[in-house]
Order: structure tokens, then sequence, then C-alpha cells
């Protein structure tokens, strides 16, 4: 997988000028990207209240799962570049793509992105989206690969990846903070012929900071769509404005604490929508308060109900800290209820605890674990 060196900026693509105008041309990643870890996780996890217990702790495999991943895997090539390649269709474009299409055109309205901060590998947008089908109105950032802008690439559809937040992602998030600086280590990966370059999309999972509030990535009755936003009005949104793969198999869902519990449950809910997920660290009961008096929908957004019951053909890689026991047990019996054609890989992370110095460290693994499951960049030339 080799990507060209040069970088430049579209010019014509609708609504990405403005949002790269201070983007990733002439992108020079440092030898190491990871060294820069900041903060050590401000609440990521609502419930946690085991003890932390030191373990000496390797890998760990559990029955019947196959954990078929780790350092040395490197993604296939994609096609060539178009020796003709031009800038992406207009707005206008249609969405009805020829039925051996590949790629799915952006077709529109462009969204009004700004800047939300630099980072080494290429800006970090937000908009507000107001959601159509949901009636949700909520923020969501999006980081372009450096591949993106690249005019020889101008035909290619990418591969995305939306990532979750620890707590309530609302007030900050640490995705698009400094604390987990995934978008650097992407770029550097992709570099190195290690991990696709993914359009990371980054939304808010809660309309506020207050915890009572908490809206589990779901619909819960009475309460705003936010299941239905995170599922529908956030991937319309992506396909509105950006260059995709037609198909399920190049979108992914990460996320770490809180977000794992939404990841692994919106993985199991749309299985038509996502191929992968890699929740970190995570819990899988729904358990906000807000959920009283309505049982059978709190199960229906459970994981831990999801996955005995699922049908959905979708791989993931749950991890779990080795420092905390209870969290251990957690996943490990979580991944085990998995049953053909969901399948859980399981890792272990060596002294690993709920905190986003942890997290960072596994970022280069879960990529290249995602690139080994989702398909990368490709054009229909």
């Amino acid at each position: 997988m080799t990507w060209p060196d040069e970088s430049r900026i579209p010019t014509d693509e609708p609504g990405l000028r403005h949002a790269l105008a201070h983007g990733a041309a002439d992108l020079v990643v440092s030898p190491a990207p990871y060294a820069a870890i900041i903060s050590d996780g401000r609440g990521l996890r609502r419930h946690r209240t085991a003890a932390r217990t030191a373990l000496a702790v390797t890998m760990v495999v559990v029955p019947a799962l196959t954990l078929a991943l780790l350092p040395g895997r490197h993604p296939a090539p994609p096609p060539g570049p178009s020796s003709a390649a031009s800038s992406a269709a207009s707005s206008a474009a249609s969405s009805a793509a020829p039925q051996d299409s590949k790629v799915v055109m952006p077709t529109g309205p462009a969204a009004s992105l700004t800047k939300d901060r630099d980072t080494k590998a290429g800006p970090i947008m937000v908009t507000t989206l107001a959601g159509p089908k949901s009636g949700v109105t909520g923020q969501v950032w999006v980081w372009l690969p450096p591949q993106y802008s690249d005019p020889k690439y101008a035909k290619f559809g990418f591969p995305v990846l939306t990532l979750y937040a620890g707590g309530q992602s609302n007030g900050y998030n640490t995705w698009t903070d400094d604390q987990l600086p995934i978008q650097e280590i992407d770029a550097q990966l992709a570099q190195q012929d290690q991990a696709h370059p993914f359009i990371m999309i980054m939304p808010v999972q809660n309309l506020t900071g207050d915890e009572n509030r908490s809206l589990d990535c779901s619909d819960i009755p009475g309460q705003p769509k936010m299941g239905t936003w995170l599922s529908q009005d956030v991937p319309d949104f992506v396909r509105a404005n950006f260059r995709t793969l037609k198909g399920r198999d190049s979108w992914g869902l990460m996320g770490a604490a809180t977000g794992a519990f939404c990841s692994a449950k919106l993985a199991l809910q749309h299985p038509d929508l996502y191929a992968a997920a890699v929740p970190i660290d995570g819990y899988f009961k729904a358990d906000s308060t807000l959920w009283q008096g309505h049982q059978a929908e709190q199960d229906a957004n459970s994981p831990d109900v999801l996955v005995s019951q699922s049908k959905a053909d979708v791989r993931m890689l749950a991890t779990a800290g080795g420092a905390n026991a209870d969290e251990v047990k957690l996943v490990k019996d979580w991944a085990a209820k998995a049953a053909a054609p969901t399948e859980i890989d399981y890792y272990e992370q060596p002294g690993g605890k709920d905190l986003t110095t942890d997290f960072e460290k596994l970022i280069p693994m879960a990529l290249e674990w995602l690139t080994k499951n989702l398909t990368g960049p490709q054009s229909d030339s």
C-alpha cells in the first residue's frame, strides 16, 4: 500500500475547500507520534467501583474465539491511482451509483465545517448536525486523512471509522482533544503500510454533561432519539459530504469505556451498516436511570443481552485492562457468549487500567485489527 508523497488541497469538491484550508498539505508526522500521552482520563466510565488488582498477565485467548491480529500484519495494497484522477463529483451528483461501482461520491448538501483544532496530521473539523430522522441536534467532529485531499485519489472512496468517547462525551471528547492522538497514529501507520487511512467521525453521545441524563446511545422512550441520530443521521451526513464506499465492509466503530458500550451495541444492532467494532475496556449493560419503567427496551439496547441473541455478521475486538480482575472477567465472559456469525476476539492488556494513557497504547493494535477486517480505499478505475 503505497501512497504518493504530494498532498494538495482540492479546489472543487463540495464542502471541503474551507474544511481543509488549514489542512493536511505537506504533512510530516514525527517518527514517534505516540510520545505525547496527556491526562489520565476524567471519569471515562460512569460506574467503576472495583478495586484495581495488580496481575501478572499475558494475552488470554477465550475458548472458541480467535485472535487473528497483532504486529506485522499488513493490509493488501489498494488499487493504484488513476492517471486521469480528477476532483470528486459535485454536491448535485446522484446518490445512485452504478451497480458495479465501489465508490459513493458525496451527494450534498454540503455541511458547514469549521476547524476545531490542528493536529500534526491535519485539522479536526466540527459541525452541528440537525438530524432529520431523529430530531436530535448535536456536534460531530471530522478528521480526513492526508490521502483524502491528494488529487491522485480524488476518485477513491475511503473507509469510515466512527469513534465514541468515554464518559458523557459532552464538554470534552477524548478522540478530539489531545488525550488520544489517534489521527497522528493513523497517519503514521498508513505511511508505514500498516493501517488504512480512515475518515474519522466523532459524534457526541449525550446532549448534556449530566450523567443523570445519559442516553446510552439509544432511543430511550420519552427521550431524544440518540440511537437513531447515531445510526442513521450521522452516517447519512458522512455519505452526503465525503467519498465513501458502497456497502458495510468499509464501516467500523471504536470506543473506550462508555464508548465501548456504544460501539458494541450499535454493531450488534446494525450489522447492515457496520462490519467491525473495537470496544476498549467496556461494560455491556444499558444502565441509564432514564430507562426506568422500560425494561424490555432497556434489554433490547444492552450488549450483554444482544450478544447471546445476535445473528449479526460482525466481528469485534474486545479488550480488557489486566490490572482489574473484575473488568477482565466482565469482558471475557461477554466475549465468550458470542456465537456465529458474530465473532469476538479478546485481548487482555498486561497491567492495563481504565486510563487514557493505557487506551492510547492500544490504538496502533486496534487500527491494524480494523485494517485487517475492513476494506481500504478503492476506486472504480
